[in-house]
């Protein structure tokens, strides 16, 4: 037996004898309440993204206005609101912004999680065009990272964004779009019908 045997043999001796109910730590996790939304827009901004708030039936004007000038617009298959431009499969560097769902919001880290799923597309989409709108239900908003790793499929793709692209590595100079978008605006959507745009 090699000294990697025995060790691997030990480790396995002491943990099926140790008692799996007192190695359990008990986890307070919440689930996402009200309040949770309003420190999800809070934080959101607070990375320098902006925010709109808008019901189901405002989404696409708002998504419209978070464009801006962008001609150019990248939408994925599985996109849900029709903003007048079809989704396409093509090349992200000929495009000047990308819309695109999110999986989950976390409230306490203002992080959108993209799981790469309908509406989301592959992962360059999200970091090669300039600007991103993604647009984030309030029923998607989890509390903490936590509760998002719990409600993810592991097995699938992710990319967490906490704000636009930005980094400080030369001088300490402070430089937006070099990983991925300089812009990103997050359009939160409410479920009740009487929030207005914010």
């Amino acid at each position: 037996m090699t000294a990697r045997e025995e060790i691997l043999a030990a480790v396995r001796g002491a943990l099926r004898d140790a008692d799996r109910a007192e190695a359990e730590v008990a986890r307070g996790y919440r689930a996402a309440a009200v309040g949770d939304v309003e420190l999800f827009a809070e934080r959101v901004v607070d990375y320098r993204a902006s925010l709109t708030r808008c019901t189901a039936a405002e989404t696409p004007a708002a998504i419209r206005s978070a464009l801006g000038p962008a001609r150019n617009v990248l939408v994925p298959e599985g996109f849900p609101y029709d903003i007048g431009v079809a989704p396409s499969p093509a090349d992200p560097t000929e495009f000047d912004a990308v819309v695109t769902t999110a999986a989950l919001g976390i409230a306490t880290t203002g992080t959108l999680v993209l799981d790469h799923g309908p509406g989301q597309g592959r992962r360059a989409l999200s970091l090669v065009p300039d600007v991103h709108v993604c647009v984030l239900r309030e029923d998607r908003v989890v509390a903490g990272v936590p509760e998002a790793v719990a409600a993810l499929d592991p097995a699938r793709p992710q990319t967490w964004i906490s704000g636009p692209s930005a980094t400080s590595d030369i001088e300490l100079t402070r430089v937006e779009g070099v990983h991925g978008p300089r812009t990103l605006h997050v359009v939160v959507v409410a479920d009740s019908p009487d929030v207005k745009v914010g």
